[in-house]
């Protein structure tokens, strides 16, 4: 039991290495789809916005990554 554990946990490692940074791209992603489909945002403001976001979120995350060292 405690192998299926460590490989569950290696798994989800593999693609989620920083919480905060894939929470706040799946925020992004639903706040974006929302403002398109419910408030009648333009599909290419929504592009920008998607882009804009996930840079700001990374940078965030690479500021963070290197305070901790």
């Amino acid at each position: 039991m405690r192998f299926l554990s460590l490989i569950a946990k290696e798994a989800v490692g593999m693609f989620v290495d920083d919480g905060a940074l894939a929470l706040l791209a799946v925020l992004l992603i639903a706040a974006v789809t929302a403002a398109v489909k419910l408030a009648a945002l333009p599909p290419l403001a929504g592009g920008v916005a998607l882009l804009v976001g996930c840079l700001v979120i990374l940078l965030q995350s690479v500021r963070r990554a290197t305070r901790q060292r």
